[in-house]
């Protein structure tokens, strides 16, 4: 079972410090890592569609609406920290601050969601929060700043490893991404064999 005091301690592992039982105890490096975690995993969740945090929603009109521009207004899930896509291709929308502006009554969206529970984070991400982690704190907890570049250098190594297995895992071929309900010619004229 994964935690998030597991994953301040392998940063802490990786700049060879005393590690910590809680994030709350009396020490310098839980203090670090109480102030820096939330930061570091949020910043790091955006900056790419991981697999395991992808959601889909169709969201609920607000019943306030835009002063110009569109005609409707959502409001984004409270978890959402990066919206991937916006399932209705055919109208243009905006993002603004926590509101999407569109000109249709339903909009659903593909997000990054804000997980918190360590357990439902792929190994590779939670590596890659522990290495930015320790790229983070590492001047504050060692006072050298070659200890930081490598630490920087360490997490943009495992954080090239983990999107690319992230992003080539559970590929679908099919160009619209299996989002369609229109049947290839090919697929129609096999089933009837």
């Amino acid at each position: 079972m994964a935690s998030v005091v597991d994953i301040c301690n392998g940063a802490l592992n990786q700049l060879g410090a005393s590690t910590i039982l809680t994030l709350t105890e009396d020490s310098k490096n839980a203090r670090l890592c109480n102030a820096r975690y939330t930061q570091v995993r949020d910043s790091l969740f955006r900056s790419h569609p991981w697999n395991c945090l992808i959601k889909r929603v169709e969201l609920a009109k607000d019943t306030a609406t835009p002063s110009w521009g569109f005609s409707y207004q959502f409001t984004l899930p409270a978890d959402c920290l990066r919206v991937i896509t916006i399932l209705n291709y055919d109208y243009d929308y905006k993002i603004e601050g926590r509101k999407v502006l569109a000109n249709h009554a339903t909009v659903k969206i593909q997000y990054v969601s804000r997980v918190t529970d360590a357990n439902e984070y792929d190994e590779l991400l939670r590596e890659t929060i522990s290495a930015s982690l320790a790229a983070d704190i590492a001047y504050a907890v060692t006072s050298s700043n070659p200890t930081a570049s490598n630490m920087y250098k360490l997490f943009q190594d495992k954080l090239r490893e983990a999107r690319f297995v992230d992003a080539t895992e559970g590929q679908n071929t099919n160009p619209d991404n299996g989002q369609s309900d229109v049947v290839g010619a090919s697929s129609f004229i096999n089933s009837r064999y």
